[in-house]
Formats: C-alpha cells, sequence, structure tokens
C-alpha cells in the first residue's frame, strides 16, 4: 500500500483540531501526519522523511509549502491543501479552498509538472519580489501573530500598504536595476497567474506567466498614485514603457542602489543589494 505523508502547520490560519481529523480522514489510507513544531521544521521533515513516502501532502499556509520544496531532494508527488490565511499556491493550482475538499482530491489526482523559481540558493512556487512588495511582508510580520498564532488578515495588509505608501510620499523611484532590461522602483518575478490574492480579489500582476513556463519579471520604472492604480488595475493599463516586463524568462540578475527587502512566497529574506533569480523548468510534481 501506498504510504503518504501529511505535514500540518497546527498555527495556519485555517487550521485546527476539527478540520485536520477531517483531512486525514478524507486523504488516502496509510497517511501519516507529522506537525511542524518550530519555523524549519517543515524543510526538515520534507528532507529526513521523503525517502520513505510515496507521497508528502501539506495542511498550511504558503510559507510551510515553500519549506517543503526547499526540503525536498528527491521526486515525490506534493499535494498542497490550503490551511493558512490566503494560500496562494493550491488556489493557484485550481484546488479547491476548502481543505477537506482539497483533500479529498488526492485519493484519485491528477498529476502535474511545474517550474520553481529560485533566487540566491532558495526556491519559490509562485512569487518573489525586491522593494515595496517585500517591505509589506516585512511590515506584516512586524505585527507579529495574535495569540492563537494566527497571521494578520488581508485588511491589515491593505491597511499596512497604504501606509507604507503613504510613508514613501504616495511615489515610487527607480531604486534598482535589472541587468541588460534597465533601471525599475521595484520588482516582482512570479511563476503563475495570479500573483498573489486580496481576499477573493486576484492580483494579475503578470497574467500570461504559467506554472509550466519560465519566470515572468514585472518592474515598474516609477509608481504614483495613478500608476500603482493602473499597476493593481483600478485604472486603464498605463502607457508602453512604463514597466520592464519579461515573460518565460530563464532568468534575472538585479542589483539594487542600497540594501532592499526580498521576499518569497510571502517570506522575509532580508535585505540585498544583489540578487539572481533562475528558473527551474519540471522541477516538481504537484497533486491536482
Amino acid at each position: 500500500m501506498a504510504r503518504g505523508l501529511l505535514i500540518v502547520n497546527p498555527y495556519a490560519s485555517a487550521v485546527d483540531e476539527r478540520r485536520l481529523a477531517a483531512v486525514q480522514a478524507a486523504l488516502p489510507a496509510g497517511t501519516e501526519t507529522a506537525l511542524t513544531e518550530r519555523q524549519g521544521h517543515a524543510r526538515d521533515l520534507a528532507r529526513d522523511l521523503s525517502g520513505d513516502v510515496d507521497a508528502i501532502y501539506v495542511l498550511s499556509g504558503d510559507g510551510t509549502y515553500n519549506e517543503v520544496v526547499n526540503g525536498l531532494d528527491r521526486d515525490v508527488p506534493v499535494g498542497f491543501l490550503p490551511g493558512g490565511g490566503t494560500s496562494v499556491l493550491p488556489r493557484a493550482l485550481g484546488l479547491p479552498r476548502q481543505p477537506v475538499a482539497a483533500a479529498a482530491r488526492m485519493r484519485s489526482p491528477r498529476r502535474r509538472r511545474i517550474s520553481l523559481g529560485r533566487v540566491d540558493g532558495r526556491r519559490f512556487t509562485f512569487s518573489a519580489g525586491i522593494g515595496f512588495d517585500a517591505e509589506l511582508v516585512r511590515a506584516i510580520d512586524a505585527i507579529g501573530r495574535n495569540a492563537d498564532g494566527r497571521r494578520p488578515g488581508d485588511l491589515a495588509f491593505l491597511g499596512t500598504g497604504l501606509r507604507l505608501f503613504a510613508r514613501h510620499g504616495w511615489k515610487l523611484e527607480p531604486a534598482l536595476e535589472i541587468e541588460g532590461r534597465g533601471r525599475a522602483a521595484l520588482i516582482l518575478v512570479a511563476n503563475c497567474d495570479p500573483y498573489t490574492y486580496c481576499g477573493a480579489l486576484p492580483m494579475r500582476f503578470a497574467p500570461a506567466a504559467r506554472f509550466e513556463a519560465g519566470l515572468d519579471l514585472v518592474a515598474p520604472r516609477r509608481l504614483g498614485t495613478l500608476a500603482t492604480a493602473r499597476f493593481l488595475g483600478l485604472a486603464p493599463v498605463a502607457r508602453s514603457g512604463s514597466h520592464v516586463v519579461a515573460h518565460d524568462a530563464d532568468g534575472a540578475v538585479v542589483r539594487c542602489d542600497r540594501p532592499l527587502p526580498l521576499q518569497v512566497d510571502g517570506e522575509d529574506l532580508g535585505d540585498v543589494t544583489e540578487a539572481v533569480f533562475a528558473v527551474e523548468r519540471e522541477a516538481l510534481t504537484v497533486l491536482v
């Protein structure tokens, strides 16, 4: 009988004992459960146990998904079950929003081979960014978690984003150089569409991005209030030439004027002055 491993972040926003029990019951028989105990634990579990199982399932938010793909050292299929407040990855893969329904799909899933991004040795599944995007992630992390371990929700992201933009004087000037492509205020690197979600609203910064292709680069040269509205899809599309854009790219080298924050899959990786992005084509088998 096939063996499965369910990795669970018990502090993820949509995980509780009742839902976990329902997910366990919905998954294929023979699936064992491991709860994460600390940051980085999911990476260790994936690395140490993947050789003993035929499939891995992850019930968590996007940060734990990222840990798992960075821990894998062999080709084992992975099913990502939505357990976070946003859970961008399973939504972008077309899985049900409800974790129990997504788990039930794992009994007779379709296999899909997808690419992954990599920056400075760290894999990412759906997005990475340098500049304002990552600065927002850092600001949300600074708010901390609730007493039950849950992260702030979408309203906190929106309010924090507006305060950050106001702190920048409602404009962002060029602050980095994309080798061979020019200067920009920030860079978003997408592995799929949508780039992320705000509640139920998909944020389609790179609508041509696909999991099976290379990386899409979107880098506004500068942002003011109107340009930001256009960027967010709230006003007509900006004039040609206002963005650095690349589709299905193998990678990019980014050099910053000063240390700028870098995020991958919503996780703060600290400040960088240079970052090397690359695609790993057909790197992961996902269960959908």
